[in-house]
């Protein structure tokens, strides 16, 4: 069998080669016939020259022995071009198969790309998601925080108010200086203020604290979503490429897995856990929020009803305070006429003591002068008695005239002192009014409405 480098396969192979055909031979190729030559053998035993050629003869092969090495060498030669010829045909197979073996895992390699693509979009849409809502909701939370500082801010002017209240109504004088129930109701409105100022510096530190958090996850949802932006353009650029593209080089040291890479399991498991968080301090935010519009409404009203409270027991005790100085003004003019009455009185009781003067000099001058009748004369006659009567008995007038003169002075005194504690207690009174009237109440009116209270 002739060898295969003469072949078909070989003569197309060189075909293929040339560029253009090769020009035509002016002489014809012809066979040349085979030049035999013959060659003396000396191989008789009697030869001369045999004794001469005897150690060159020993060296060399037999005619057999060449011939199996040439027949040796034949067979080699069919081997190899046979081995060379199959080789060539698994060689085309291979190529072939691998090169649709390479485009298949190229496409199956851009399926994959293209539905990573998908996932990639999904998680950081819904990312995006999230994020818009955190800010919609921080800035939300924000605007109820901004309420609660002005509510907070607000509560100064009642607390003022009612401090001032109490201050004011330190100035009353004994023994209007009495816990009454205005005092009580100032002392429950500080009180209900101080409480209410607790409550909102721990909301405002419950709304500080939850839009940090918000924040942070916030945060935590940007990076992850800017990390799948960035993956996505990535991933994007590679399924893209192809075996066209200009921009494609070898990297050898990038065909393995990384030792930090994650799964596709843990990788969705952190995006979903990450807007999990995000969805529950959103959650936890909406609560707090409807929370601080019922703590503002709740204590605008409070504060309202308390002011309403608070006015109520001032007006009440304006009140009572006009009646009891009315009566008291009243007793005072009663007291003055009893004055008047008693100063009358006691000026007639004077008159009465100066008019018994006459009569009991009369009787005591005429007992005088009786005295002195002579001898027997000095009789103890009914004259005589009755004269005696008569000034025993305007005696026993004067004394008692002079005792009821002391009864009315001293009636006058007490009068007088009546006087003096009516006047101080309609005095007492009318400072307790000016006070509660012209100092409290009007210092009232600038409580803040419901509206303001309640943050707005």
């Amino acid at each position: 069998r002739a060898c295969p480098a003469g072949g078909p396969a070989a003569m197309a192979q060189a075909r293929a080669l040339l560029t253009k055909e090769p020009a035509p031979q002016s002489i014809p190729a012809s066979d040349l016939p085979m030049k035999v030559c013959e060659v003396a053998v000396n191989t008789g035993p009697d030869s001369s020259s045999g004794l001469a050629t005897a150690g060159f003869r020993t060296a060399k092969y037999l005619p057999p022995e060449w011939h199996q090495s040439n027949a040796d060498q034949y067979r080699k030669a069919f081997t190899s071009c046979e081995q060379a010829e199959r080789g060539r045909a698994e060689a085309k197979e291979l190529a072939e198969h691998t090169a649709a073996t390479a485009q298949r895992a190229q496409q199956d390699s851009t399926a994959a790309l293209g539905q990573r693509l998908q996932d990639i979009h999904f998680w950081k849409s819904e990312l995006q998601k999230v994020i818009e809502d955190l800010t919609a909701e921080t800035g939300l939370l924000a605007a109820q925080k901004l309420r609660l500082e002005r509510a907070l801010d607000a509560t100064e002017v009642p607390y003022t108010i009612a401090t001032d209240n109490l201050q004011c109504r330190e100035r009353r004088q004994p023994p209007d200086l009495v816990s009454d129930e205005v005092e009580r109701e100032l002392l429950k409105e500080a009180e209900l203020i101080r409480n209410i100022q607790e409550l909102l510096k721990r909301t405002l530190m419950q709304a500080g604290n939850q839009m940090r958090l918000n924040r942070d996850l916030k945060e935590v949802c940007e990076i992850d979503w800017s990390d799948k932006v960035e993956t996505y353009n990535i991933d994007d650029k590679c399924g893209r490429y192809s075996n066209q593209s200009t921009n494609i080089q070898f990297h050898p040291s990038s065909v393995k897995f990384e030792e930090s890479a994650s799964t596709p399991e843990t990788w969705a498991k952190f995006s979903h856990d990450n807007i999990y968080k995000a969805e529950r301090e959103k959650l936890a935010s909406i609560n707090l929020r409807a929370l601080i519009d019922n703590i503002l409404h709740d204590v605008s009203e409070d504060l309202r009803m308390q002011c309403a409270t608070v006015n109520e027991a001032f007006a009440k005790h304006c009140e009572e305070l006009d009646d009891t100085k009315h009566k008291l003004e009243h007793h005072l003019k009663k007291v003055v006429k009893q004055i008047g009455d008693q100063e009358v009185n006691i000026a007639a009781l004077k008159q009465a003591i100066k008019d018994k003067e006459a009569p009991m000099k009369v009787a005591q001058t005429r007992l005088y002068d009786r005295s002195f009748r002579p001898n027997v004369e000095l009789c103890r006659d009914e004259a005589q008695f009755r004269l005696i009567s008569e000034a025993e008995e305007l005696t026993a007038s004067v004394e008692s005239l002079k005792k009821k003169l002391l009864e009315s002075e001293q009636s006058l005194r007490n009068l007088e002192d009546t006087r003096m504690n009516l006047e101080k207690e309609i005095a007492v009174k009318t400072n307790s009014i000016f006070i509660d009237r012209q100092k409290c109440m009007p210092h009232r009116i600038r409580y803040p409405v419901v509206l303001k209270l309640a943050g707005y």
